[in-house]
């Protein structure tokens, strides 16, 4: 795991600044935090030295009357004086953490905001190849270790190093050689320090990937609960499950122990130091002259609290180092998904200037299209087809033959390796992408409902639509009186994936939806395959309303959809075999002809 290439890159100075100009637009919390930092590092050797002063002064006066005498004597000065810096030090840290963490969080919510609207722009093929839980992990997980970076991380290493850096200073000020007797076991500190930060990352990392994959498997499997249910693979998917958490397990242990054995050895350095302290001034008392020994209680008093306030920070500076390194480990996954290339543009530079509203005729061609998920691997081969304005195509075909390729390259959910698409004369990659999509819809086989109420999946949350319109749409499919039926009728929790409908109602609900975007090109993918006879005779009836003057493409096995097109295309391994009329091509007794004849018999 040390091998790991992303803890190669952890000080990578290119993308620590980028992960910095992530806080430009807080840049006064970011400058407020530093600035705390630096005084708060002044300020922490005071306490120390007034203390060494206060004993100091007493010894040398040798007379507590002095030190109490009046309103105005010195011990209650010093203790105003040290009562005041307290609440000044007490203050600055409560605003430095807040600030910190908020700077943190702000860039989070910025972070967050990016990363999603990179995800909603990525091609189809990042879903196809990547878990849907590893994309959660990027946004949620990985964005929130981030935010550790601010509040946990680079501004407090850099707080607590200035810090230790002005007790250092006052520590060798006030006597060089005490302070390097107390530093007499830190190799031991530092050596402990380096071995803590390296298994504490390695378990970290460890535990960022199971994370991952628990995620994933979690994410993928309770999506698909009826299979293992009605399979009865609980036993198997539980036993998976335990794998990869015993594995999330055993990483969280590893850290668990690097912490039990690191915070015991700092404690016991601590120790060794203080005792060192003392063995060196009680020596130093024996064998010095009073007048040169009078002052040392006070260094020695204020020498122990300066060794706390040294330790404090060290024992946390290697956990708080494992954070800004998890840390950077995390934005640069995230980073590469910002980074990917792989995305649907909005349209080349040069597009077409269409005003928003610009209404599409519908009429489609397709030229020379070659297109494949996997490069050198072609779906479709040099396809060539055109739909006139109003008319519908019918595409028909066996499982993998490149229906549902088509209809996928019209809005540009894929892009085309070669040839070209044009709507109205135009190619569709030069059309702004919400033009293009806000006037294709398309209802698929396996429809997907959002958890929310039926408005909302009708919608799709847009407030433009008023429900006076959803209800039109609604009456138009003879699904309204269902609606209202159920309980709350409209404000009906469909639940996710729409688990409280049947998939028939599922799919005269996309139907609705189809209708109330009112688009110049319907496409309808297997939109009857999964219903029942009912509810295709009320779908089949919502067709033919919806299909008239409108530029349609059906995907479909069902004689009954397909033969009612003004023309029908049959696709083989990609090629386009036959074209026609339905009559056309039983005529020629083809392939188009034996599938109406396989489900004739069928029936």
């Amino acid at each position: 795991m040390s091998k790991n290439p992303s803890a190669k890159k952890i000080f990578d100075l290119s993308h620590l600044k980028r992960v910095l100009v992530l806080a430009t637009p807080y840049r006064s919390k970011l400058f407020i935090s530093l600035f705390l930092s630096i005084f708060l590092a002044v300020i922490a050797p005071l306490r120390p030295m007034l203390i060494q002063l206060t004993i100091n002064k007493g010894i040398s006066d040798n007379t507590m009357a002095y030190l109490m005498k009046g309103p105005g004597g010195f011990i209650i000065e010093i203790t105003i004086i040290q009562i005041l810096l307290l609440l000044i030090e007490t203050g600055c840290r409560f605003y430095f953490t807040y600030s910190t963490a908020t700077l943190g969080q702000s860039v989070v919510r910025d972070l967050r905001n990016d990363t999603y609207s990179k995800i909603l722009q990525l091609n189809l093929r990042q879903f196809d190849n990547t878990p849907i839980g590893t994309l959660t992990t990027r946004t949620i997980n990985d964005i929130e270790s981030v935010n550790d970076i601010f509040s946990d991380g680079f501004i407090p290493i850099v707080a607590d190093l200035l810090s230790i850096i002005s007790v250092l200073i006052y520590m060798f000020y006030t006597d060089w050689q005490i302070t390097l007797v107390c530093l007499i076991p830190f190799p031991i500190l530092i050596i402990a320090t380096y071995i803590f930060k390296e298994s504490v990352n390695k378990s970290f990392i460890k535990v960022r990937n199971a994370v991952a994959q628990l995620n994933s498997f979690v994410q993928e499997h309770i999506s698909g609960m009826a299979l293992i249910q009605a399979f009865a693979a609980e036993e198997q998917e539980q036993k998976k499950f335990t794998k990869i958490n015993n594995e999330h397990r055993h990483a969280n242990i590893g850290a668990i122990f690097a912490y039990s054995v690191f915070f015991p050895v700092v404690e016991l350095v601590s120790a060794l130091s203080i005792g060192l302290l003392v063995w060196w001034a009680a020596r130093e008392s024996i064998y010095l002259p009073p007048s040169s020994s009078e002052h040392l209680a006070g260094i020695i008093t204020s020498f122990i609290l300066c060794l706390n306030l040294l330790f404090r920070p060290l024992r946390m500076i290697a956990d708080k180092f494992n954070v800004l390194q998890m840390g950077m480990i995390a934005s640069e996954r995230v980073f590469k998904v910002l980074d990917n290339p792989d995305f649907t543009p909005a349209g080349h530079h040069q597009n077409y200037q269409l005003e928003d509203s610009h209404r599409f005729k519908g009429n489609i061609e397709f030229k020379n299209v070659w297109f494949g998920y996997h490069e050198n691997q072609f779906v479709l081969k040099d396809v060539s087809f055109a739909v006139p304005q109003g008319k519908s195509l019918a595409i028909v075909g066996n499982t993998g033959s490149g229906k549902t390729t088509i209809i996928s390259l019209i809005n540009r959910l894929y892009q085309i390796q070669k040839g070209s698409i044009a709507v109205d004369g135009m190619d569709i990659s030069r059309i702004e992408l919400d033009l293009l999509r806000s006037q294709v819809a398309v209802v698929l086989q396996d429809v997907f409902l959002f958890s929310g109420s039926i408005m909302d999946n009708i919608t799709l949350r847009n407030p433009e639509i008023k429900k006076e319109q959803v209800i039109e749409a609604a009456k138009m499919i003879d699904i309204h009186d269902f609606i209202m039926r159920l309980p709350g009728d409209y404000d009906f929790n469909v639940m996710e994936r729409g688990a409280t409908l049947s998939m028939g109602q599922r799919q005269l609900l996309s139907f609705v939806r189809a209708i109330l975007f009112n688009p110049a090109i319907l496409i309808l993918d297997e939109a009857t395959s999964s219903i029942d006879s009912e509810s295709e005779i009320l779908i089949q009836k919502a067709i033919d309303k919806i299909i008239s003057g409108r530029t349609s493409i059906i995907i479909a096995h069902r004689l009954s959809t397909v033969r009612k097109a003004d023309a029908i295309m049959v696709l083989e391994h990609g090629e386009i075999i036959e074209k026609g009329t339905h009559d056309e091509l039983m005529s020629l007794n083809g392939h188009y002809s034996q599938l109406c004849k396989s489900q004739f018999n069928e029936q």
